[in-house]
Order: C-alpha cells, then structure tokens, then sequence
C-alpha cells in the first residue's frame, strides 16, 4: 500500500535560496542555493535537525556560477554543478574548492545549450538535461561525450525543452519534458521506452513539470512545476495522488520571525488559508497566497531512508516527506 506522510520543513528564514540540492555519503545535505546574498552562501550544508553544518562560497575557479541549477555528486564525493547560463559543468570538492570544468555551449556533440539537470548512474557516468537543444547527452565524470538522443518535436522520443532528469534502480531514464507537459521514460542508452501525462490540471496531467524521481518499488514523483503540485504515479504510470504542500514553520524561520517583531505580527494577523475570488483560483495565485502550498518547485529528492524532498525556490525551503 503507497504511503506519503509530511515530515517537516526546513528553511523560509533566509538561510537558503535552494534551487536543488544532493546527499553527502554521511547524510548531510548539501543546498545549491540559486542567488547568494542575505546570509545565504553558493552552498548551504545542513542536515534533517536543521543544524547548518557551513556557508560555503562561490568558488567556480576562473569564473563564479552565473545561473547554476543543479548539483550532484559522484562516487568520489566531488561535487558537479550545472551552469544553465554558461552551459558548463564545474567540478569542486566538498569543500566547494575548485578542481576542474568542462562544457561549452553550442549545438554539436558534446556541446551545450542551457543545459537544466545533471544526474549520476551507477556506472558513474552523467546524464545531463540539454534544454534549447532538445536532447539528453551523456558523459563520463570528466566531460568526454559518450552518446546523445532526442530532436525538437512532440513525438515519442522528441522534446520541447527538457528540464528535469533522473534515473530508476534499474538505470531507466526518466526526463520532464516540460514544454510537452510529460515525462518520459527510456532505456540508459535512449531507446524510448513510455510517455505518462498530457497538458491540463487534472489527475495525471502536467502543467510544464520541471522535475522527476523514482523510488526503489518504480513509483513516480513528479514536480508538477506550472499546477505548483507533486504528482506521484504507479510504476505503469497510473494516477495514484497530489501532494499540493503541508509546510510549517521550519526551525530557521521561526528564529527568523521570533527576531523580527514587524513579522511576527504581520504573520499573527494574516490567514494562511484564504479563499480567493474566482478569478484568481489559478495554481500559482493559490500557492503564492497559500503559506504551507508549494510555491516553485524546481527539484525532487529521495533519501536512502525513504524520504522526499520537495525543494521550492520560490518560498526558500524544501518540504520533507516519508514515502512508503
């Protein structure tokens, strides 16, 4: 019997500006915050009690990040950041030092357009999301280019901006293909294999998804980005449920209001459920009125103990979620 239950979240007080985010090898999450500034450095190291293991800088070698969106780590513990805006991978170490780089833009083999997500498989090997050119490449750790598929199109097989992408246990690729409002579903060497969704806000359709995970039993969890909504789906890709967003106060926002009087008060009086007019009952002007409703949801993870994590850029926090 599929299972969610709401865990806790963490953020809202300043302290991140997370668009993704990946699991060290001793537990500690790492946060790839989008900007810096307002105490929030490149990296955010933290763990599920909300302790802040360190503010890490913006250490990118000869250049800083200009757009960086996703992060992941190989079996050597380094860390790969996705630029979008320079089309690069920057390799750093845990400690957000630099060690080396790869990528460049373009639309040959190899190169890259506003690439958008970047995931390890087990061979340690990297997938990478090559958004404006319509593709999914794939490389070894140090940037040499091992195979490519995809093409502009609605079709099987064919994307309209990919964003998110992420593997199953047994090595299938799954990829939001956002402008087609579907994930789609392919062997690791990218022979289609299934599409789930169409556009609309209904039970089991997207609304331009930006991200995808895959527990260990095949059920799919989809960041239903433009419905501001998690879509989880049986291995088949059936319809099973909607998370719209539980978040409470984080341990980190509630110092944050407990310091700030003009806050707390404002926060005192506000009602954190309201009803709309009619005209405004869109998905985004729920959530944006609507504090515990997802607001942005830009990457989805899973835990090895079973636990989602819903990282909302629009809000500065990531809810958490038990699945089983």
């Amino acid at each position: 019997m599929f299972d969610l239950e709401y865990v806790k979240t963490i953020g809202g007080g300043r302290k991140i500006r997370p668009y993704d985010m990946a699991f060290a090898a001793d537990g500690s999450i790492y946060v790839l915050n989008h900007a810096t500034g307002f105490g929030a450095g490149r990296f955010t190291v933290c763990n599920l009690d909300e302790d802040i293991i360190a503010e890490l800088p913006d250490d990118a070698g000869d250049g800083a990040f200009a757009q960086a969106v996703s992060l992941a780590f190989d079996s050597e513990e380094r860390m790969f950041v996705l630029d979008e805006a320079k089309s690069r991978v920057t390799i750093l170490d845990r400690q957000a030092r630099f060690l080396d780089r790869w990528g460049e833009p373009g639309s040959a083999p190899g190169q890259l357009d506003r690439p958008s997500a970047l995931r390890f498989d087990r061979n340690g090997d990297c997938y990478v999301s090559d958004q404006m050119n319509h593709r999914v490449q794939k490389f070894t750790p140090d940037g040499r280019f091992l195979l490519q598929w995809g093409e502009y199109g609605s079709g099987p097989g064919q994307f309209d901006m990919p964003w998110g992408l992420n593997l199953d246990s047994r090595g299938d690729v799954y990829v939001a293909d956002w402008r087609n409002d579907r994930v789609q579903k392919f062997t690791p060497d990218g022979q289609f294999i299934a599409s789930f969704g169409e556009p609309g806000r209904g039970d089991g359709q997207f609304d331009r998804p930006s991200c995808v995970v895959v527990d260990d039993g095949g059920y799919i969890y989809v960041g239903d980005w433009g419905n501001e909504r998690v879509q989880v789906l049986d291995p088949d890709g059936g319809f099973i449920t909607i998370l719209r967003g539980q978040a409470t106060l984080s341990l980190w926002a509630s110092r944050f209001i407990d310091s700030n009087p003009d806050e707390k008060r404002t926060r005192e009086a506000s009602n954190l459920y309201p009803s709309l007019p009619p005209e405004l009952e869109s998905p985004f002007h729920a959530s944006s009125q609507t504090e515990p409703y997802f607001f942005g949801i830009t990457s989805l993870h899973l835990d090895d103990q079973g636990r989602l994590y819903v990282v909302e850029s629009r809000r500065q926090r990531f809810q958490v979620y038990q699945t089983g």
